[in-house]
């Protein structure tokens, strides 16, 4: 009878490997091995292979010096998680003549005693999650093996500082020991001996150690330490499996928007070793710089140490290059002094690379005893501006074409450029300066834990992420963070990585700040600061500053204007604006907007003057004390149409009725109720009733939009007045034609759209007829209710354009509150029920679906209608191709995301186009 591999039996040590069931399994080919200039994987299977391990793939078929291994695919990890822990059929055979590959490449034996094979075990998901899942190095050392590679590398310092690497790693990871236990008994032993550094430990030294970790282990676990390569080596790839669905991963998944059902791949690959002495050494690079974008080999390096040293930020890192040297003003050397013929090898891999891919490219390098041998390579994180810069460099280098370049810069990176930095002739307190790690400014209140910057993000305040180092655990509180500052680790650091990426101003290895989480204080050359005070960073120069500094606008470069340039003359889709405000409108056509899509009139209400008004005309309970209140509302509507329509200067203005829900212009409190009882003339007691009998249970469903219209037309009559007038009047100034769409909001029959719609064109007639100016104005509505949609052919009649108000159509679609279903959606995407949040990403199986009926239907009744999308979902990338395969007009959104926006209509059209 077979035993199902399981995880308490793969964590028991104790049982032996076993396959369950073959009826519960697809049969198929799990694993791919690559190695001597030969690969079984490449870059198109992706999917199951991995990032890590397509990237292993392509470079040994490219013949680079890449040590031996194989790929258990995504597939197993999906089915793993499936059964419960169990494993398909084969995959024990497959490994075994994978691993026996392995071993006659390298001239090493798995758990042979006198020339044992060490391996690592790492994951590789298809889009890269860095930090986020588990890996295992040294894995197959145990109390045997260890002294077998101590006698074959002549060095038992070395193989005793791997064996502890291991364990450590192990127990962390695959035992559940957490890893501060381990690092108390090295600091404890350190500290013991007189020393500073885990260099100057001697092989005895690390052999004490190795039986404090055992111990240990045995103590937070019951069980010993495993001695079994085997058993260690299936338990390693069981983690693995696992660190899929950890936290951290699951929240950088839900960030990123990777869909939870792609599953990692396992890479097991031969070990080298940078850990060797001073002819060893281990590093990251990029083919270019990922924060400028210039064309030159960048990275950091560390002597005699392993990977994990290099991005958990231990030991500060050595330059690549002496030009990097210099510009960090390092006093360490770089590798291109130090071992000149490997950095020449390794820029050569980089151009290499690069032609190969036709990309910047993020790699990974060990050098064993003088040898460079290439661990991975991937498309490498960059900042917006270098994205810009790499994909228009790579243009005139001949590289890729414009399509290409288009393709290559993610749309939401663009936010990066857009947002204010630091005046540069504001007075700023420098107390710190570290490696300028993610380029942007921002200031914020210092907390010293990823939880604490969340609380302060949720109770709307801005956070500053201040950490000795950052780790996988810290991915929420870095994303709710502002900024981040770390004392330790280099450019390319946990932090340096993740902040990039996320778009964080981040300053890393600011080395002169000392952090004490117990008192929760920050200390600098004597000054003490404490949690809540403000600081200022700046990721562009590595600045850390006390206090708040003011900001200025950004300056785009050439490079976006001739990247936009290039996506502006392949987009099909138009790009409006959302916008309420004269500054909005300047904002939105600094970055290219081509209209306004949607002005919330209801948003020109908020300001001090104008809301008393507001919620006179609200409360009142008559006519005639509506139409008093809205002769004050009536001039302050029509300057602010006229300003807009000079900003916008013959450009579309699609102007929305009023569609407040009343609750949100209700008087609150006392001192408000005083406020409008003045204003209007009457009693607080009489404002007090009034309020009581307008309040609404579910306000969002409420007496709104057309239906305020309906009842009390007089409203959209003041409105529909001061848009002609205001037309009218900015149309006599210029000369110029303006262009005005008015939209009736809320609407979900045809019968409310014609009474409202006729009850406009005879306000508009008239005052056109008093104004004697001819102004051109069309009535549409908004598709924000399912039986809007479906009864689109039906509404057309009446409507000129349809804008698809996504925010409610979302809400009214599933149930939902938007302002509500933060509290368990979270859950619903863990759980897989929801792939991402549907009012960020749009819903194409359910909105998407109504949204399809009313084109079909709206159009067949008016082929020419105009059909726009007007919500949040206008800015985002994957909604934006959606409204370009629906064959819309446009798309509109608020003014930072319209650069966003028209990027991604033209990567709409290049992807979609035959």
């Amino acid at each position: 009878m077979n035993t199902a591999i399981t995880l308490s039996n793969l964590l028991s040590n104790q049982v032996p490997l076993a396959i369950t069931d073959k009826s519960q399994f697809k049969q198929g080919k799990y694993v791919y091995s690559f190695g001597n200039g030969k690969a079984e994987g490449n870059t198109g299977m992706r999917a199951i292979l991995g990032g890590k391990g397509t990237g292993l793939a392509e470079m040994s078929a490219l013949g680079l010096p890449v040590p031996p291994g194989f790929t258990i695919t995504t597939e197993v990890c999906t089915l793993f998680s499936k059964q419960g822990g169990n494993y398909p059929p084969g995959l024990e055979t497959d490994v075994a003549k994978s691993l026996t590959m392995v071993e006659k490449l390298t001239g090493a034996r798995f758990g042979n005693a006198h020339r044992p094979l060490l391996v690592s075990v790492r994951s590789g998901a298809r889009a890269s999650m860095p930090g986020m899942m588990d890996t295992v190095l040294n894995l197959g050392l145990n109390d045997h093996t260890v002294r077998g590679l101590a006698t074959q590398s002549g060095d038992p310092r070395f193989a005793y500082d791997s064996y502890r690497r291991f364990i450590q790693m192990f127990g962390d990871v695959v035992m559940g020991v957490d890893h501060h236990h381990f690092e108390d008994i090295l600091d404890k032993h350190k500290k013991v001996c007189g020393l500073s550094l885990d260099t100057e430990l001697t092989a005895q030294d690390w052999q004490d150690i190795i039986c404090e970790y055992k111990l240990k282990i045995h103590e937070q676990t019951g069980r010993d330490f495993p001695q079994d390569p085997r058993m260690q080596l299936w338990d390693a790839i069981a983690a693995v499996f696992r660190s899929w669905t950890n936290a951290r991963a699951v929240t950088y998944r839900r960030l990123h928007n990777i869909p939870n059902n792609w599953g990692t791949a396992v890479n097991v690959q031969a070990m080298v070793f940078g850990n060797m002495g001073d002819d060893s050494a281990t590093g990251v690079a990029f083919t270019r710089d990922p924060a400028t974008g210039e064309n030159a080999l960048y990275g950091e390096y560390l002597v005699n140490a392993q990977g994990e040293d290099v991005v958990a930020g231990i030991r500060t890192p050595q330059q690549l290059t002496v030009a990097g040297r210099l510009a960090h003003r390092s006093k360490l050397p770089a590798m291109e002094e130090v071992m000149p013929e490997v950095f020449q090898e390794l820029n050569a891999v980089r151009h290499n690379l690069e032609k190969h891919y036709g990309d910047m490219q993020d790699i990974e390098f060990t050098v064993q005893r003088g040898k460079l041998y290439m661990l991975q390579t991937r498309v490498g994180k960059r900042t917006a501006s270098a994205a810009l810069k790499i994909a228009c460099d790579m243009v005139d280098e001949g590289v890729i074409n414009e399509d290409q370049a288009i393709m290559r810069v993610d749309p939401g990176s663009l936010n990066q450029l857009l947002h204010p930095t630091l005046d540069p002739k504001a007075e700023r307190q420098i107390i710190a300066r570290g490696l300028p790690a993610s380029p942007g400014a921002a200031s914020g209140h210092i907390v010293f834990s990823a939880d604490e910057a969340e609380r302060l993000s949720h109770a709307g305040e801005k956070a500053i992420l201040c950490r000795a180092e950052t780790s996988p655990e810290d991915i929420h509180g870095m994303h709710a963070a502002v900024g981040i500052v770390t004392t330790r680790g280099g450019m390319t650091s946990h932090a340096a990585v993740v902040a990039r990426g996320m778009g964080r101003p981040c300053v890393a290895g600011a080395s002169e700040i000392s952090i004490d989480y117990k008192a929760s204080t920050l200390s600098v050359r004597g000054l003490v600061l404490k949690e809540g005070d403000l600081v200022t960073l700046d990721g562009g120069t590595g600045e850390v500053m006390s206090g708040f500094v003011p900001t200025i606008e950004p300056e785009l470069s050439e490079d976006f204007s001739r990247l936009m340039g290039w996506a502006d003359a392949r987009r099909k889709l138009g790009v409006l604006v959302n916008a309420d405000t004269p500054g909005d409108c300047r904002k939105a056509l600094e970055f290219g907007a081509e209209g306004i899509g949607l002005c919330r009139t209801e948003h020109m209400f908020f300001e001090a003057g104008r809301i008393i008004a507001v919620r006179e005309m609200i409360l009142a309970n008559s006519e005639e004390g509506r139409r008093k209140a809205l002769a004050k509302v009536l001039p302050m509507q029509r300057h602010d149409f006229a300003e807009i329509f000079r900003i916008m200067h013959g450009l579309p203005v699609t102007i929305r009725l009023l569609d407040p829900p009343l609750h949100e212009f209700l008087p609150h409190g006392e001192a408000e109720m005083n406020e409008v009882a003045d204003a209007a003339g009457v009693s607080v007691e009489l404002v007090r009733e009034r309020v009581i009998k307008v309040r609404e249970v579910n306000p969002m469903l409420g007496h709104r939009g057309c239906r305020l219209g309906i009842t009390y037309p007089e409203i959209y009559e003041m409105q529909t007045r001061a848009i002609i007038e205001a037309a009218a009047i900015v149309a006599k100034e210029t000369g110029v034609n303006v262009e005005v769409e008015i939209m009736i909001p809320f609407v979900a029959m045809e019968s409310e759209l014609r009474i409202v719609k006729e009850h406009v064109d005879s306000v508009a007639k008239d005052v056109l007829m008093d104004e004697g100016k001819n102004v051109h104005y069309v009535v549409g509505t908004m598709i924000e209710l399912p039986r809007a949609a479906l009864n689109a052919g039906k509404i057309a009649r009446q409507a000129h354009f349809f804008s698809f108000g996504t925010n409610d159509l979302t809400q009214t679609t599933f149930g939902l509150s938007r302002d509500d279903a933060g509290s368990f959606l979270p859950t619903y995407e863990n759980r897989g029920i929801v792939q991402g949040d549907p009012f960020v990403h749009l819903d194409v199986e359910g909105v998407g679906e109504l949204m399809r009926i009313a084109v079909e239907r709206g159009r067949k009744t008016r082929p020419d209608l105009k059909l726009c999308l007007c919500g949040e979902h206008g800015g985002d990338s994957a909604s934006v191709k959606f409204c370009h395969e629906l064959g819309l007009d446009c798309v509109s959104c608020s003014p930072y995301r319209v650069p966003i926006a028209r990027l991604s209509a033209a990567q709409a059209a290049l992807s979609i186009s035959p």
